[in-house]
């Protein structure tokens, strides 16, 4: 058997928030492309050793299984783990959890195995980072982050092109509605496969936003600025995703619940991804908790409501016995 690290490694991870996509058109030869930034909960921790066969257990315990598996057969590795997930990601709510569940794996598995853990070969390794890479760079890292999509004909992850961190005095809300599911598997890949081509003013328009607005007001710490072309960003994607979710956002508590954080002092607020975990940015803790209360008023027993400020680190490993 392949020689293993003894004693128990531990990764905890961030959600993450899905800003938006850079271009659907692909007609300068890279798909996708996108923006995001760690949310300041929940998190996802996990604890793993080595073993001869892969097991898991805890929430998620199956799909946490087969990452391990797709990285033991990636590498070549003769051995296996067991892993237990401690607190997982809500699934399907717009916040990366596969990804980041497949991340913590393999970051644990590369730990026990003595093997590269780079993000694009962590990502590789367990099979993500086919679409977006935003919840790879993500794992690595804090801030916000701008990744720059795919290359036609050609596997990969899309690489890094930018990481500012946010000032700690802004906050971010973050709204997850029980009940509503967003697209993934293979109904994700049906609606990317079917979706109208946008037009190419606004990919131009997104371009120019994220270049000339967000990210220049990220290393500003001019938050008005920021959210204003956040929210502009976000009103494009969801014209983009509007034939397969319904409306601009997902229909019922998402729309009303971005509504409402725009109304009640939201600088910015979007949806993540395919929701309908939905969010709003606001300056200092005092508007976040004002904000977080209306939110939790209008969502009730409904959903979950968290608030803090933006993560400035990625994914934390450590360990807990004899190396």
């Amino acid at each position: 058997m392949t020689a293993q690290r003894t004693g128990t490694v531990y990764v905890e991870t961030h959600a993450r928030l899905h800003f938006g996509v850079l271009d659907l058109r692909g007609s300068l030869g890279r798909w996708f492309g996108g923006i995001g930034a760690p949310a300041p909960a929940p998190l996802l921790r996990l604890s793993a050793r080595g073993a001869d066969r892969v097991t898991a257990a805890g929430p998620d315990s199956a799909r946490a299984a087969e990452f391990a598996r797709r990285f033991l057969l990636h590498h070549r590795l003769d051995g296996g783990a067991h892993i237990a997930i401690e607190q997982a990601l809500p699934s399907h709510t717009g916040l990366g959890s596969g990804t980041q569940l497949a991340l913590a794996v393999g970051r644990a598995l590369a730990e026990i195995y003595a093997v590269p853990s780079d993000p694009v070969a962590l990502a590789l390794a367990v099979g993500r980072a086919r679409r977006s890479a935003i919840g790879t760079w993500i794992f690595s890292g804090g801030g916000l982050v701008v990744e720059g999509g795919l290359a036609r004909e050609r596997e990969g992850c899309g690489p890094l092109i930018s990481r500012i961190e946010l000032p700690p005095e802004w906050h971010c809300v973050l709204a997850i509605p029980s009940g509503h599911a967003g697209l993934s598997g293979p109904a994700e890949a049906h609606a990317f496969s079917t979706l109208p081509e946008p037009p190419e003013q606004d990919t131009e328009r997104v371009a120019h936003l994220v270049l000339m607005a967000l990210l220049p007001a990220a290393a500003d710490g001019d938050l008005g600025t920021f959210g204003q072309a956040l929210t502009e960003i976000q009103q494009i994607n969801g014209r983009w995703f509007a034939a397969a979710q319904g409306d601009t956002f997902a229909p019922g508590l998402p729309r009303t619940l971005i509504d409402l954080m725009l109304a009640g002092g939201a600088a910015g607020a979007g949806q993540s991804s395919w929701g309908p975990a939905v969010y709003g940015i606001v300056d200092g803790s005092s508007a976040a908790d004002a904000l977080a209360d209306r939110v939790k008023s209008t969502l009730g027993s409904q959903g979950s409501v968290y608030s803090g400020s933006f993560p400035r680190a990625g994914a934390r490993v450590w360990w807990n016995g004899t190396s």
